[in-house]
């Protein structure tokens, strides 16, 4: 049995909501153009990547970044946390 994605009510606010949701989660190879143009303009563009960031989301267009955009930047981001 699949879960359902439970997300913050802000989300409600996105570009995205009144948008239909396989845009944002193209096929392999397919492009995410159309997706981040929206989310450019996206009140909560920036709410919606750090959500994305911080849940590990590994798939789809969340603020306006790839899974791959997304993937580099936490990998980015290892590199510079400094050690405990």
């Amino acid at each position: 049995m699949t879960a359902l994605l439970k997300l913050p009510t802000w989300f409600d606010d996105g570009l995205c909501a009144q948008t239909d949701p396989e845009l944002f989660f193209p096929e392999k190879g397919g492009s995410t153009k159309d997706a981040k143009a929206i989310c450019l303009a996206c009140p909560i563009r920036v709410r919606c990547g750090d959500y994305a960031l911080s849940h590990d989301e590994r798939w789809g267009v969340w603020g306006g970044l790839s899974e791959r955009e997304r993937r580099r930047l936490r990998n980015n981001r290892h590199l510079v946390q400094p050690a405990a």
